[in-house]
């Protein structure tokens, strides 16, 4: 199956099956008695009535310059193909050298401002050299690019019209649910004002498109064209904006995604004002609270983001947040999973003083965090920053040649590993940073719970639960003291050459 972004064509009706069940005794109940009976209204034709003007179709072209250096064919002058062949090789007005082409595709959008603002898709109007706007009415304006975020596939453009345009509201995407009814108007397959109906099919969508993935899934038809087109509640309102389909064909087979508006609202507002996205940042690595970490840190759930490392010189460098610190909320917002806490980071105000609510040693604690700006520099997502999964192998995947001067055979074993002090000879060896302080590995064997977990020769132990070792016979002792407290397993910081840190655990034998 493929995931695929919805600019540019046909889409399927949606057909309503009505069942007629008995009523007390034995008769078919009427039509009419059916239909109270349907959670669905009964017609949505006064509710699109209103709605088709705001809706607009999006036309683009884009000049391809061809590489191909073959010859231009020749035709016979006042030849009736030579129309065809000066319009193919050589462009509007061209002389042929650069063989450009000019290539078009279709999208949606819709009008959230009546100055002019029209929002869409990023993927929809991307590497554009012109923009058209369509309307219903069958006017056509050219647009001007606002501003895009890529990060949620979202654009704003601008058109001047000559009378205030007719728009669309926003509503609040959070009070949907699973079960409700939602309205998709667009352009698929170039069909321009197509309506069709569904409900919200499934929320909180992660299919990673984007850090901050968080989709409506909807049963609407929405197919190629649709993209940047709206989704409306039955009140008229915009809680979502049509992205992109799962589909092995091309075509609608009711699983469309949405951009929720309690996501996009403020990015529009954003690209409006300033022209550009800015988005709070928080300044920490994070990876995922596994069920053996959380076990390890004596949580009675796996909850929330583990701090794997903080940004030097980022707003938690002051030790108001440390690695090790689990963040279960943030500005009052609950942090079930790793992924939530880079979202609601991103739409907090830069220079914003929140609390963030953390477990720490096993005891919860709020600490109050004035959030810094993301520059589109940074790395997203966990943007808040590097995100690294607890069984991830890393990317050296095996172990350098040595020079002889770390010898395996006298590395100390433990769980898998054999260990020893990072002296000059050991960092040289496996070319480690000097910023990484810690325990090297020296050996790992194979199909151990440490080769399991995708540690490799040259990476560090920098804590093994939670406390710092600088010693093999500190990790020993460490790992024999959780043994005898029955823990089933280890909690370790491990560090790469490089420096990057990530918590794992390991099985203990």
């Amino acid at each position: 199956m493929a995931l695929k972004m919805t600019s540019s064509i046909a889409h399927a009706a949606l057909a309503l099956s009505v069942s007629f069940p008995l009523v007390a005794g034995g008769t078919l109940a009427t039509p009419a008695a059916a239909q109270a009976r349907q959670a669905g209204p009964e017609s949505v034709a006064d509710l699109a009535e209103s709605l088709l003007d705001a809706v607009v179709n999006i036309s683009t072209s884009q000049n391809v310059k061809s590489d191909d250096k073959a010859p231009i064919p020749q035709v016979p002058e006042g030849s009736p193909f030579q129309d065809f062949f000066d319009e193919f090789f050589k462009g509007e007005g061209g002389d042929g050298s650069n063989q450009g082409q000019t290539v078009n595709s279709l999208g949606s959008g819709f009008v959230i401002d009546p100055t002019g603002y029209i929002a869409t898709n990023n993927h929809v109007i991307e590497g554009a050299d012109d923009i058209e706007v369509n309307f219903a009415n069958g006017s056509k304006l050219k647009a001007k690019l606002v501003g895009t975020d890529p990060k949620t596939d979202l654009a704003l453009l601008k058109v001047e019209p000559k009378t205030p345009l007719k728009a669309v509201p926003f509503g609040d995407s959070r009070t949907m649910r699973i079960g409700d009814w939602v309205m998709a108007i667009g352009n698929p397959f170039g069909l321009g004002g197509s309506v069709t109906v569904g409900i919200i099919s499934a929320r909180g969508r992660n299919i990673n498109a984007g850090p901050y993935d968080n989709f409506i899934q909807t049963d609407a038809a929405i197919n190629r064209g649709n993209s940047g087109g709206p989704l409306f509640n039955m009140k008229g309102e915009v809680i979502g904006i049509n992205t992109a389909i799962i589909s092995p064909s091309g075509g609608s087979i009711g699983i469309g995604f949405s951009v929720p508006t309690e996501l996009a609202q403020n990015i529009f507002l954003q690209l409006r004002d300033f022209g550009e996205t800015r988005r709070g940042w928080l300044g920490v690595r994070i990876q995922p609270v596994t069920d053996d970490i959380a076990e390890s840190l004596g949580m009675s759930a796996a909850k929330g983001a583990l701090v794997a490392g903080i940004i030097k010189g980022g707003p938690v460098d002051n030790g108001s947040i440390m690695t090790g610190d689990v963040i279960t909320s943030f500005d009052g917002k609950d942090v079930h999973e790793m992924r939530d806490l880079p979202r609601v980071v991103a739409e907090s105000p830069v220079g914003k003083a929140v609390d963030v609510v953390l477990l720490r040693d096993g005891k919860e604690m709020t600490v109050k965090v004035t959030l810094g700006r993301l520059e589109d520099s940074e790395k997203p997502a966990a943007d808040d920053d590097e995100v690294t999964q607890d069984d991830t192998p890393t990317e050296e995947g095996v172990a350098p040649e040595t020079d002889g001067k770390v010898q395996a055979s006298k590395a100390e074993m433990v769980l898998g590993m054999g260990i020893g002090d990072l002296d000059e000879d050991a960092r040289k060896t496996f070319d480690i940073v000097e910023s990484v302080k810690g325990v090297v590995i020296i050996e790992v064997t194979p199909q151990s719970a440490a080769a399991e977990r995708g540690i490799v020769p040259g990476d560090v132990i920098v804590e093994v639960g939670q406390e710092a070792v600088t010693t093999a016979e500190e990790v020993k002792t460490r790992i024999a003291r959780l043994k005898s407290e029955d823990r089933r397993n280890v909690l370790m910081m491990i560090a790469n050459r490089t420096g990057a840190l990530r918590y794992i655990t390991v099985r203990i034998d």
